[in-house]
């Protein structure tokens, strides 16, 4: 049977367009709950400003608190070497920086051009060889769609910015639909083009289902070799610094979608659903995409 990993961003990316302040505890609940339905990783938090996004206030009591849980990959999004610093003092086991492809963007998220960024990725690339205690180095390329600020972002720039990437000495890539501006044709020639690009580098695939077209997004990638995707319980998330950003892919939706092709994802979807429940109650004014969970699990589904 064909394999897929499911990084579940809900406690990052999906915070970052909440109204109301989640509670410690309820993360720490809703990081437990997923781990105990076998998700091999999940994106806690991050470590940024408070003053700017205060949903990550309690980022180093999350991250220790995934660091606890036998078999979970727990990853953490920096915007910059001080967040990277932070980081690995706390040992993260892995560390997923951003850079947009967009530069208006790149402004907007965290206040650098693209070229200063790059320069700053090597950084804390060079800065983690140095320590004892390394920790895989992620890179998450923004826009690489569009972007709501500064409109088309053209293949060859995204490809142009993942080849500096890989020359400083990355772990993984992920290439990111930030605003949800993909579609399945974008999607065909960019994957086609980085899946030969990038080697055996991992890459991860990252899609918003602003416009409807995430889920097929998501299968057009698939279909061209990628295994490893982000999805966010309830298509909860949203860049707070992209006009018009809404929610990911829903994560109960992608399990949905696999598991009744016989892909494996290793996640029930029963249990899922249940999990889906309860962490909805702790957002009930908040507007929740994801469909499986409002529609049912159909009677033909294995």
């Amino acid at each position: 049977m064909e394999e897929v990993l499911i990084r579940e961003v809900g406690l990052r990316d999906g915070l970052q367009l909440v109204k109301k302040i989640l509670p410690t505890e309820k993360k720490i609940e809703w990081l437990n709950m997923q781990a105990f339905l076998n998700f091999k990783e999940i994106e806690v938090t991050s470590f940024v400003p408070e003053k700017i996004v205060p949903q990550f206030f309690d980022s180093e009591e999350i991250l220790q608190a995934a660091k606890s849980i036998s078999g979970l990959t727990s990853s953490v999004l920096v915007p910059n070497f001080f967040g990277a610093k932070k980081a690995f003092e706390l040992q993260a086991e892995k560390i997923n920086c951003v850079i947009s492809a967009s530069e208006s963007h790149n402004k907007a998220n965290i206040n650098k051009d693209i070229k200063s960024s790059i320069t700053e990725l090597s950084e804390i690339v060079s800065y983690n060889k140095s320590l004892e205690n390394r920790s895989k180095i992620g890179v998450a390329i923004s826009t690489s769609f569009g972007c709501s600020i500064e409109g088309e972002v053209s293949n060859q720039k995204v490809l142009h910015l993942v080849e500096k990437i890989i020359e400083i000495g990355v772990d993984e890539i992920t290439i990111a639909d930030t605003v949800g501006y993909a579609n399945p044709k974008q999607v065909k020639m960019l994957f086609n083009s980085l899946i030969r690009l990038v080697g055996n580098l991992d890459i991860f695939a990252h899609f918003h289902d602003t416009r409807g077209l995430g889920m097929a997004n998501v299968l057009t990638a698939f279909d061209l070799g990628i295994r490893k995707f982000d999805s966010s319980l309830l298509g909860l998330g949203g860049c707070p610094f992209a006009p018009g950003a809404s929610g990911n892919v829903a994560t109960e939706d992608i399990i949905y979608l696999f598991n009744s092709m016989k892909i494996s994802t290793g996640i029930d979807l029963k249990d899922l659903i249940i999990l889906c429940k309860n962490i909805g109650k702790f957002f009930k004014s908040e507007a929740l995409s994801g469909k499986i969970l409002s529609a049912g699990i159909p009677k033909n589904f294995n």
